[in-house]
């Protein structure tokens, strides 16, 4: 069913009640659909006229007019107030978001009354209502669509050849002109259908001209959303590129504070071995050992952060990672908080592993930094390794934080997505996990509910001992 749509402005009632209750009232409808909701104040008005109008007459006809009822008449004031009720009855339905089943309930009533009227009367007594018939004719057109103008058009021709039949009956006689009546029947019928085609391709092309306007609208929008999405997209690219030339300048500074340390380091350690050498006193030995021991791990850390600030190529090297996540606890130590407890269950047997030796330091980072702001009081985080079919092994990242939701979880491979506040990062480090990841043949999946931590399963390729 094809229905003319536009889109309308809905006015405020309270607005419009202070101009004019009544049309306030008439507007106050819980009508979904827009056209059906613009539509609905004047079909109210005729449904009104029509049911108290005639229920008025035939009132004033009854009390006012002291005539004896002729033979017909009480039939025909019966079959008016029905009219009349379902007329009632529709304003009812417009009232209650039933706007379709009252326009399709006034028009079935209307067309079934033109052909009783017509067939019962004649074309002659209708003369003066077929003006309105154009009318129904058009609003069957413009509140259904082009099917309901058709039918009533078609009502109306039926209407039409029952009168006709009525008048020649009638014109039974001596001086009888049948042909002139329905010389007249078939006037008023071409009158009507070239009506009737008038309308339809009326509103055809206004239905075109809509649905070229909204096609356009349509248009504007997608192309307005794209912008938007380009203009976020480039915002986005831009902090990027703002917190990654940070990040450029934490390393050189963090590699130039490394290499200072390295520095005092060295001489703490050469100290040391002197101290070893011209200190007999067992307990001043020990003391000497502790310090070395605390220098060398500080080297050891030292060692990493030059690592992990070098800006160089790929490099895929073969390692134990069993013996790399021990290696990396240091570091980890330094980054989680003083409340956060961390364990490392990896196996004995060593694990090799095919891949870029910094870069699986900096995944594990990426993934610890988030662990930390996932616990923010206390918690656990738990690493272990195990091996997978289809050679590879598997370094199992677990935390006791928050969790994730569903939506978060599907988005937290994305770039630039994060759910940190506004400058403690932009959402790029699991993101350039999984891409390093598997630009290297291995991969990484998230498992995580909110309240029960989330598990990080990064996969490796593995490697033979002699390779």
């Amino acid at each position: 069913m094809s229905t003319v749509r536009e889109e309308t402005l809905i006015r405020d009632p309270q607005a419009a009640e202070g101009r004019n209750p009544i049309t306030a009232w008439l507007r106050r409808v819980p009508i979904s659909d827009p056209v059906d909701r613009r539509n609905a104040p004047a079909l109210q008005v005729v449904l009104l006229l029509l049911g108290l109008s005639t229920a008025l007459m035939w009132l004033y006809r009854a009390v006012f007019i002291p005539v004896p009822w002729r033979p017909g008449e009480l039939p025909a004031m019966a079959m008016s107030l029905a009219n009349s009720a379902l007329a009632l009855f529709g304003v009812w339905l417009i009232r209650h978001d039933r706007f379709q089943w009252a326009i399709r309930q006034t028009l079935a009533v209307l067309a079934l009354g033109t052909i009783y009227a017509y067939s019962t009367q004649g074309t002659a007594s209708q003369t003066f209502e077929e003006p309105l018939l154009v009318a129904w004719i058009v609003l069957a057109g413009l509140m259904i669509g082009r099917k309901a103008l058709w039918l009533m058009v078609g009502a109306v021709m039926v209407a039409f050849v029952a009168g006709g039949h009525f008048d020649v009956r009638l014109a039974d006689g001596p001086d009888a002109k049948p042909m002139t009546a329905l010389m007249v029947v078939a006037t008023k019928a071409t009158i009507f259908l070239i009506v009737a085609l008038v309308v339809d391709r009326a509103l055809a092309a206004l239905r075109e001209s809509l649905k070229e306007a909204s096609r356009r609208g349509d248009a504007l929008a997608q192309a307005n959303h794209r912008l938007e999405a380009e203009m976020a997209e480039r915002e986005r690219t831009q902090e990027g590129l703002i917190q990654s030339r940070k990040v450029e300048a934490v390393g050189r500074l963090a590699s130039g504070i490394a290499h200072d340390l390295n520095h005092i380091l060295a001489l703490i350690l050469g100290y040391t071995s002197k101290g070893r050498q011209s200190v007999g006193d067992a307990a001043c030995l020990h003391v000497l050992d502790g310090v070395e021991a605390a220098a060398r791990r500080g080297v050891a850390i030292t060692g990493k952060l030059l690592d992990f600030s070098r800006y160089e190529s790929t490099r895929v090297e073969v390692f134990d990672a069993t013996a790399a996540l021990h290696d990396v606890m240091p570091l980890l130590r330094q980054l989680f908080d003083p409340t956060v407890r961390i364990r490392c269950d990896a196996p004995d047997a060593p694990s090799y592993v095919a891949f870029d030796r910094a870069r699986f330091d900096l995944i594990v980072l990426n993934i610890a930094a988030n662990a930390n702001q996932a616990m923010p009081e206390g918690g656990e985080f738990h690493l272990g390794l195990r091996t997978c079919d289809g050679g590879q092994v598997e370094i199992v990242l677990r935390d006791t934080g928050s969790g994730m939701s569903g939506e978060v979880k599907a988005r937290v491979f994305e770039p630039f997505f994060t759910t940190r506040p506004p400058g403690q990062g932009v959402g790029l480090g699991l993101s350039v996990a999984r891409s390093i990841l598997v630009a290297h043949g291995g991969g990484i999946e998230v498992e995580s509910a909110p309240g029960e931590g989330t598990t990080f399963l990064v996969r490796l390729p593995r490697a033979r001992a002699d390779a």
